[in-house]
């Protein structure tokens, strides 16, 4: 990564505006979910541990028009002193005269929580006076939130015009690790693509075919490459608008495009429908698949037996409903055995390596689902963009 990291800026007795992703879930006013303040601990630790203060920024939510109780970051506040050890200071604002004041007075070694970045309808415009405002707040800039670097909001692209600019750790290990797949990428190189639609997906298709050995489709992506190959897919969903890209896509991608062969279909979209397995040229009337079939899983153990990188984005069936996810944890589990680095892409993927029980074992989850997404596609983030290089 050619980007500067908090390791390469002096730290001492500097004011840090660190962006975080601490878009949390929440329920009843509490953090359900604290996996993403956790991942931002180490960057918060280390630039304490080197003499600075610290204030941190996130958003939380879709608040609509203002601040809200509902979307306040105080309770994630809460529990990141709890992580700490110490206590963090809980702004009424992320910019205005009292946050000045509450900034201007933080010692090294002390936190602030500013509020929510969402109260303010400029953040999502990249509106440059708000992050001129928020910039007056610091000496430094650092953004550890990989999951909102995908955006050019004022706390993620403007303020990194007004200050130098770094990268946390969490940022420095998502580059490095989706940086691999896309720059130099090992090989046998699989990647893996699922998720519902081929129109979400059509760019990390193309760049992936570009750069992997084999490409596995999966989820209702898959039933669109099947149809466009002249299969009768009956009740599954088929992107009719997309056939004639599928076409185009098998049309130049050889062999290395793997697609299902058998299916898991139901009887109708619902956790508790009748299912069978059946081969994926003969879906009876009525069905619509759901999930990869056992043939398929042993395909999927094959291609994968020798790879040494695979990166994975997108379910391969509904894993939200138990009697569709074996295939999506059975692909889970042939991951965690395998001897490959191992990148999972955010969002689904990551919370069935969770589900499955493997996500330890799996070299790098990745904390964006779209962000991820946009990266493999080869696009430039606007939120590493905007950061100093080395």
């Amino acid at each position: 990564m050619n980007k500067k990291t908090v390791k390469d800026i002096e730290l001492k007795g500097k004011r840090v505006f660190m962006r975080v992703d601490f878009n949390v879930p929440m329920a009843d006013g509490k953090v359900t979910d604290d996996k993403r303040i956790k991942a931002a601990l180490p960057t918060i630790k280390y630039v304490l541990e080197q003499g600075a203060s610290v204030m941190l920024a996130s958003h939380l939510g879709r608040p609509k028009g203002g601040p809200s109780a509902e979307f306040s970051l105080a309770a994630a506040a809460e529990v990141l002193a709890g992580h700490l050890g110490i206590p963090v200071k809980m702004a009424p604002d992320c910019v205005g005269p009292e946050v000045e004041k509450m900034a201007a007075a933080l010692q090294p070694g002390e936190v602030l929580m500013l509020e929510n970045t969402r109260f303010h309808a400029g953040e999502e415009k990249n509106d440059l006076e708000l992050a001129k405002q928020m910039a007056a707040l610091a000496d430094i800039y650092v953004n550890d939130a990989f999951g909102s670097a995908h955006r050019a909001h004022s706390s993620t692209e403007g303020i990194a015009r007004f200050l130098p600019a770094v990268s946390g750790f969490l940022m420095e290990q998502e580059l490095e690790y989706l940086g691999r797949a896309i720059a130099n990428p090992e090989h046998p190189y699989v990647a893996i693509l699922g998720g519902a639609k081929i129109s979400d997906k059509i760019l990390v298709v193309e760049t992936l075919l570009s750069k992997c050995d084999r490409l596995i489709i999966g989820g209702g992506m898959a039933n669109t490459f099947l149809a466009a190959q002249g299969l009768n897919m009956q009740d599954s969903l088929v992107e009719a608008a997309s056939l004639e890209t599928a076409k185009t896509i098998l049309a130049h991608s050889g062999d290395k495009l793997i697609l299902p062969v058998d299916a898991v279909i139901a009887d109708k979209f619902d956790a508790e429908a009748n299912t069978q397995v059946v081969d994926v040229d003969s879906i009876p009337a009525g069905w619509r698949m759901l999930d990869v079939g056992p043939k398929t899983i042993e395909t999927y153990k094959k291609v994968l037996s020798d790879a040494r990188l695979v990166v994975w984005n997108g379910p391969v069936g509904v894993f939200e409903m138990p009697k569709f996810a074996e295939g999506t944890f059975a692909l889970a589990h042939l991951l965690a055995e395998s001897s490959a680095i191992t990148v999972i892409g955010g969002g689904d993927s990551a919370s069935a390596v969770k589900k499955a029980g493997v996500a330890k074992q799996m070299t790098h989850v990745s904390t964006g689902g779209g962000a991820s997404l946009e990266f493999l596609e080869g696009k430039e983030l606007p939120g590493v963009a905007a950061l100093n290089d080395k």
